[in-house]
């Protein structure tokens, strides 16, 4: 069985000493591999805290990630953070494609596409890519479809190394900050359905070698439970339940 991963995804909800005194908390949960149940452990803060965090996690088990790249390595983009200055900064992971980014930013796929590309040229870092359907699509029976197309336009002419590891996060973007969670057999279905279309892609060897699919959208300690015995989820990607460590640390205990 894969490793489960946990992902906590702070977003712009801290500033720098909230999210520094939460680091902190973090590091003393998860003070070692012991304290993580066997279970892979990341945070991605605002970018702003990324070093000191970093270095607030080293003696831990916790490991740390960015919410957002570009994908050009250097020039006149006012703003933008590359892959490089993420390596710098200790990240190994970093988000691609948030629907939050997509929503309020007007990113689509083909930005995620060369930003996952950057990523995997020019780093180690593993990319978390983010897959998701609306309500609309969602009730109108296009969420199948709609998350295949997703797939294709973000991973089309990728080319997957080896040693090169990657997460797909499926964030229906109807549960996402909404309370609103998905049926885990629902949630197990569509795991199955991005599983299928990334086999089309890269065949069924790297697949399960190289790619972890996990769920988020809504999932808090007091769901969690529904969630740990479903075959094709491989870990999660936490919001707003990441913002208090006690509670993170029984989603992670409860997977």
């Amino acid at each position: 069985m894969k490793q489960k991963i946990i992902i906590a995804n702070w977003k712009m909800k801290l500033n720098i000493k909230e999210s520094l005194e939460l680091a902190r908390e973090y590091a003393q949960k998860f003070a070692d591999e012991a304290a993580t149940g066997g279970k892979e452990i990341a945070v991605c803060p605002a970018n702003i805290a990324l070093r000191e965090a970093k270095d607030i996690f080293a003696p831990s088990a916790v490991k740390i990630g960015a919410q957002n790249v570009f994908w050009e390595e250097q020039g006149a983009f006012t703003g933008e953070i590359s892959v490089t200055m993420l390596e710098e900064a200790g990240c190994q992971y970093v988000i691609i494609g948030h629907s939050e980014r997509r929503q309020y930013l007007l990113e689509n796929y083909e930005m995620a596409h060369l930003k996952l590309k950057t990523v995997l040229d020019h780093s180690n870092i593993i990319p978390i890519v983010c897959v998701g359907e609306s309500l609309k699509e969602k009730e109108s029976d296009r969420r199948d479809y709609v998350i295949i197309d997703q797939i294709q336009q973000t991973f089309g002419g990728v080319q997957i190394l080896s040693q090169q590891q990657v997460i797909i996060a499926y964030e229906p973007i109807w549960a996402i900050g909404t309370g609103q969670v998905i049926k885990p057999a629902d949630a197990d279905t569509m795991h199955e359905i991005i599983h299928a279309a990334l086999v089309d892609l890269f065949g069924i060897d790297v697949i399960n070698k190289q790619f972890r699919i996990i769920y988020g959208g809504s999932v808090d300690s007091a769901n969690v439970s529904d969630f740990s015995q479903l075959d094709n989820i491989d870990g999660l990607l936490v919001g707003g339940a990441s913002l208090k460590a006690e509670d993170f640390y029984k989603i992670v205990k409860g997977i």
